[in-house]
């Protein structure tokens, strides 16, 4: 096989493959709305926090995070973590853990809910964004709700009372005789106004964000360090051989 051929081949493998990605994402994720996370605004993260133990924490835990990592990173104190996210009593070096037990959850949903420290990193920050707005009604199911973009999930809506309940649009039976929901619309209004709910959304996806890699908030300033020395090391390596070479000819 020549070299040209090699690399054709070799392209239509990754072609393939990447298309199998593409495809695999697009069938998981489904329509999936824009999150516009934006990780720089730390107003937005520190309210993603409080949102996320006091809706989310009872279920799910974050055990790749701790409570000081927490604080350092989001620019709080010790007592402000203490008073206001740590409920669970745990130390301020601890990992962020759920108070349910499984004996809790085997009752209430058959399995343990799953740690979502990684969950950005696995479906995406727009994924997580549309999940959260996407329960609604669905007395079939266990726990009578619901998910358009992941259907089947057993697990309530945790943010009902900020975002009102939500029921579905069905369209026409396709062949099979089911009809697929076409929309969601607003039956009983929450606390909360829908933009004012997208802005909770936006800021709990936001922190799951962070959750998933807590370095990302430091990368960007060790970054420039690093090009920094690379820059001056390229010059410095570039006089050497100057000086190496000068008397060459």
């Amino acid at each position: 096989m020549t070299k040209f051929s090699a690399l054709k081949v070799f392209a239509l493998v990754a072609g393939l493959y990447l298309g199998g990605v593409q495809v695999a994402s697009a069938s998981e994720g489904g329509n999936t709305q824009q999150a516009g996370v934006d990780l720089t605004d730390r107003g937005s993260l520190q309210r993603g926090a409080k949102y996320y133990v006091n809706y989310c924490a009872g279920c799910h835990s974050l055990k790749h995070l701790r409570y000081n990592r927490l604080a350092e990173d989001l620019g709080l104190s010790e007592k402000d973590v203490q008073e206001q996210l740590n409920l669970n009593g745990a130390q301020f070096g601890d990992h962020i853990l759920s108070s349910m037990t499984p004996e809790m959850a085997q009752a209430a949903f058959n399995k343990m809910p799953p740690d979502l420290s990684l969950i950005s990193r696995v479906r995406g920050d727009d994924w997580v964004y549309t999940y959260l707005k996407s329960f609604y009604l669905d007395e079939t199911r266990p726990v009578g709700w619901n998910n358009t973009l992941f259907p089947g999930a057993s697990m309530p809506n945790p943010l009902w009372s900020l975002q009102g309940v939500q029921q579905p649009v069905y369209g026409k039976a396709d062949v099979t005789g089911e009809r697929p929901v076409e929309r969601l619309e607003l039956a009983h209004e929450g606390s909360l106004k829908p933009r004012e709910f997208d802005q909770v959304a936006r800021d709990i996806t936001a922190f799951l964000v962070y959750a998933g890699e807590p370095a990302v908030m430091k990368r960007p300033a060790l970054g420039v360090w690093v090009l920094l020395f690379l820059a001056i090391f390229t010059l410095l390596a570039w006089l050497l051989k100057n000086e190496y070479w000068k008397d060459v000819h």
